[in-house]
């Protein structure tokens, strides 16, 4: 039975990339090496993580624009300290919206002053701030323009003079923004790219070697950026099949392509959960992320049966986080409105019979 994977990562994949990376696991490009044991200085993968970098900056919009792309490791996990240690002198704005902001603060607080300029935690992260003041004399000002727990993105993005710097690992390359607004995007590579294994970071050269002390080798995007993505083996997998992924996207037409259908496949589902009284929505209206619907039975008692005939139609990976309860659908770029109308059509038998 086909399953139809809502899972909010590691992320739903493209069927064609699927196929040509385990194809690659056994021969790459008929070359009789696997992938994973071809040398990550040998022509064949240089020229993977190299157009893997020039696919992020095409797509994004900010090739010759001063910017570099680099395939890390760590994950965004490991972003929230790094932009810290790479920017952070004196005092940085953190926009707290939900888990992983929360998380990026407290690795921010190890280097210098931060300072929340609004946060939604009164009501469970269940809409975005809005409304708030932007101090001046910021070294950065740090957002997460989705957060996959509770199911809202930010829609409109603020104007100011601080560098600024996005968390977009759960709806990087799902929409179409200015990026250029931004000083360094960075995005764990699982939630809309590829496997787990890397983040992608994209970085304006001009914003760094600006604090006073010392940053290490390892925790230095300029030492990435002069070796080109490469100062330590990166994660041939994740970097190979993340390329993969980015050329699909790119054959299909690029972010704005993507955008329409993701646009679709949230209509449909939230219009479900608004009109059936069986479901009950979680994230403000205004607010609600494209890529994460979050919402729950009105009735708890029905939850077996809701659950019965998930597993029944093939449903995956609908759990909601147990920050929020209930369920989150995530309908991540690869992800078919087909799987959608599945789901939808399960929501309205629940309907009827209840």
């Amino acid at each position: 039975m086909k399953k139809h994977n809502f899972s909010a990562g590691p992320c739903i994949l493209p069927q064609s990339v699927m196929l040509k990376a385990s194809e690659a696991v056994m021969d790459l490009d008929g070359s009789g090496l696997s992938l994973l044991e071809i040398s990550h200085r040998s022509p064949a993968f240089v020229a993977i993580m190299e157009n893997a970098r020039n696919l992020a900056l095409e797509l994004l919009g900010l090739q010759d624009k001063g910017y570099t792309a680099l395939f890390l490791q760590g994950g965004a996990s490991m972003e929230f300290l790094r932009v810290a240690y790479n920017l952070l002198e004196t005092k940085a704005g953190y926009l707290n919206t939900g888990t992983w902001s929360d998380k990026a603060i407290k690795e921010a607080k190890l280097f210098g002053e931060v300072i929340e300029v609004g946060s939604s935690k009164d009501e469970n992260f269940s809409y975005i701030p809005k409304g708030y003041t932007v101090p001046q004399g910021l070294d950065y000002l740090h957002l997460t323009s989705n957060n996959t727990i509770f199911g809202t993105q930010i829609k409109k993005f603020p104007t100011t003079d601080a560098p600024l710097v996005c968390d977009m690992s759960s709806d990087i390359f799902s929409r179409t923004l200015d990026f250029s607004k931004f000083d360094l995007i960075y995005a764990g590579a699982q939630k809309n790219m590829g496997p787990a294994g890397t983040v992608l970071v994209v970085v304006k050269d001009a914003i760094l070697g600006k604090v006073s002390r010392r940053v290490p080798s390892m925790l230095n995007y300029r030492t990435f950026i002069e070796k080109e993505s490469m100062f330590n083996t990166p994660p041939v997998f994740a970097v190979y099949t993340s390329m993969l992924t980015l050329q699909w996207l790119k054959d299909l037409g690029g972010i704005a392509a993507i955008e329409k259908e993701n646009a679709k496949k949230a209509q449909l589902l939230y219009s479900e959960i608004d009109l059936n009284p069986m479901f009950k929505g979680f994230a403000n209206k205004e607010d609600r992320s494209t890529m994460n619907a979050t919402f729950r039975l009105a009735e708890p008692r029905f939850k077996d049966t809701f659950e019965a005939l998930l597993a029944e139609a093939g449903i995956n990976g609908l759990n909601g986080h147990r920050s929020v309860g209930g369920y989150r659908a995530s309908m991540y770029n690869a992800l078919s409105l087909e799987s959608v109308g599945i789901l939808v059509d399960v929501m309205s038998e629940m309907e009827r019979k209840g």
